[in-house]
């Protein structure tokens, strides 16, 4: 009975007190390390993001499939599947041939228009935003109240201290939500490979980073939910694991629209059957699909650019169209989202966590309603994830 009489005067108080005198909402800052395995903070170079892990939540995330880039970053944002969102991959092609095919660069909102970021529901509601180089932010349309085009000559350093510049101003135009991206650590990986030292230094350095943004809050006095999240994580390669795409399928009925660790590709007009009938027997380490049949797990094949078929390879493997120019080294993603080397990282650390929790690992279209609860936001309308998988990380559940 007392305790129900003491927060009733909370209550109370907190509807007279003065505005200027209660404390402000946390910024909430999402942080996208691309190609950062869970398992990389046990490497001792990550001070900061294990510091973190320590004094909130972390676990392991699935990413949607395809295990790339742009489709799970717009996952993320959006709390849409790629098949929902449309950014199925990091090449396409227009079904319909009208348009220049899709690459990561591509602004053109036709592709984008199925999928609505976070940022946008944040300005919608007063809740001022900014994206530092996340990946679909630039697009017209699209585009938080500030925004930056992305710019690899920028180091991490200087990526945090734009942030900290937005988060200096006063009231009125600081941005109460922030993405920020980091690509370093993948790029490391697939150049060395995910057990490479440079993959180690590559970390280390986006760790020093995030300390430096630590340490900008603190300077601020800003109270800050940070969300740290990789995309995916990274297999390592090698030339022994290569397979030729025309060894099972003749090249003269296919068209590939991506190869790699998975290959999406069309039929040439009349081949359908005979294709179908090639891709039902590959070699081992590869499954093929035509479309209407991919493993409903993957929740992947009802969008119109997905291409005819999908083959996918064993992690670690590669179904190429062209022999490699190469010897094949280094690392790639792109593969099953549940194994183990495709596994993405989340930490939640700040006012709205609670500290030392360990979530088992969940889907990153939790990420999306879980920024709602974190600006406040009430959860969004046809998406396809829930807060469920990370509610007990919260204070405020």
């Amino acid at each position: 009975m007392i305790r129900t009489f003491v927060l009733a005067l909370l209550a109370l108080a907190a509807t007279v007190l003065p505005a200027a005198a209660r404390p402000a909402p946390p910024v909430t800052i999402l942080i996208s390390i691309d190609g950062f395995r869970p398992d990389y903070l046990q490497r001792g170079v990550t001070p900061n993001l294990s510091a973190l892990a320590r004094a909130g939540a972390s676990g392991a995330m699935r990413p949607a499939f395809p295990s790339k880039t742009f489709p799970n970053h717009w996952t993320m944002v959006t709390g849409l599947s790629p098949d929902h969102h449309g950014i199925v991959a990091n090449r396409m092609v227009d079904p319909e041939g009208k348009r220049p095919p899709f690459a990561m660069a591509i602004e053109d909102p036709w592709w984008w228009q199925d999928g609505e970021p976070v940022w946008l529901a944040a300005s919608r509601a007063g809740i001022r935003s900014a994206t530092e180089f996340w990946p679909g932010s630039t697009v017209e349309g699209l585009r938080a109240d500030d925004w930056n085009r992305f710019d690899t000559r920028v180091p991490p350093d200087a990526r945090v201290d734009v942030v900290l510049d937005w988060l200096g101003r006063p009231a009125p135009t600081r941005p109460r939500f922030v993405a920020l991206y980091f690509e370093a650590v993948d790029s490391a990986g697939h150049q060395f490979g995910p057990d490479s030292p440079e993959v180690g230094r590559a970390a280390a350095l986006v760790d020093a980073a995030i300390g430096r943004l630590r340490q900008g809050l603190a300077g601020l006095r800003l109270r800050a939910n940070l969300v740290i999240v990789s995309d995916h994580g990274m297999a390592a390669l090698s030339s022994d694991r290569v397979i030729d795409l025309g060894s099972f399928a003749p090249a003269d009925i296919w068209t590939v629209v991506e190869d790699g660790p998975y290959v999406g590709l069309n039929a040439v007009s009349g081949h359908e059957t005979a294709l179908a009938t090639s891709l039902a027997h590959p070699p081992a380490h590869v499954q093929c699909w035509p479309k209407a049949e991919i493993p409903a797990r993957f929740r992947y094949g009802r969008n119109p650019r997905i291409p005819q078929f999908l083959c996918l390879a064993d992690p670690g493997w590669l179904v190429l169209a062209k022999p490699p120019a190469s010897p094949v080294r280094g690392g790639n993603h792109g593969y099953d989202n549940a194994a183990p080397e495709m596994q993405a990282l989340f930490i939640g650390s700040g006012p709205g966590f609670r500290p030392g929790v360990r979530l088992a690992t969940f889907d990153n279209l939790a990420i999306e309603p879980l920024l709602r609860r974190l600006l406040g936001l009430p959860p969004g309308t046809n998406r396809d994830g829930t807060l469920a998988p990370v509610r007990r990380a919260l204070r405020n559940r």
